[in-house]
């Protein structure tokens, strides 16, 4: 069965950015709550305990009618929230240097409009979901915004850095402010992980 990862900082480290309270819920409680449903839905199918999270987003349509929407939902939660920790750091922020600052400069003409752009697409992404960098399979550059728990990779899209728009992820400190939630999301982005997503197949 699928496991709960640890967070790679304690819940307080990414503060005054994102809050210690918001971590406790949005980690112990919310990704907790999408792995408990992933699991239950694939212990009807239990030999999909044998492929990874990615394999199985990306063969959504291969799985079984009676338990492709809870992955869809609850798996898609479940990988979102994984990635989104290692995709924020203490030591984030800033711009991104090396081959992912040289592919957002080639699509984007340079950070500054990269930044504005990715911005306005999460703060106007209407009601729950996510707000993506992602590369293509011939490595180009995009930003997409998905719906609810919808997964890039089930769109064969792999995500670089994510911000997840749905309200418990800064209600907490934020109430109905998302735009100085993202604004202040910028200064935890691990664009070192980044990098390494850029440079993996």
């Amino acid at each position: 069965m699928f496991t709960l990862p640890e967070l790679p900082y304690a819940h307080n480290a990414l503060e005054p950015y994102i809050d210690e309270a918001t971590m406790k819920v949005h980690h112990d409680k919310h990704h907790q709550a999408y792995l408990n449903k992933f699991n239950s839905a694939l212990e009807k199918h239990p030999e999909f305990f044998k492929k990874s999270v990615e394999q199985i987003l990306r063969g959504l349509e291969s799985l079984p009618d009676g338990i492709r929407t809870a992955v869809r939902n609850n798996g898609g939660g479940y990988y979102h929230h994984s990635i989104f920790w290692e995709m924020m750091s203490p030591d984030g922020g800033g711009e991104p240097i090396g081959k992912i600052a040289e592919g957002i400069n080639k699509i984007f003409g340079d950070f500054k409009s990269f930044k504005e752009k990715f911005t306005n697409e999460a703060v106007g992404h209407f009601a729950s979901g996510w707000t993506w960098l992602v590369k293509d399979a011939k490595g180009e550059l995009s930003i997409i915004s998905t719906e609810n728990q919808d997964s890039p990779i089930s769109k064969n899209f792999t995500p670089l850095i994510g911000i997840d728009t749905w309200e418990h992820a800064y209600y907490i400190k934020y109430q109905n402010r998302r735009p100085e939630y993202v604004d202040a999301w910028w200064n935890v982005v691990n664009w070192k992980k980044a990098e390494e997503y850029y440079l993996s197949n």
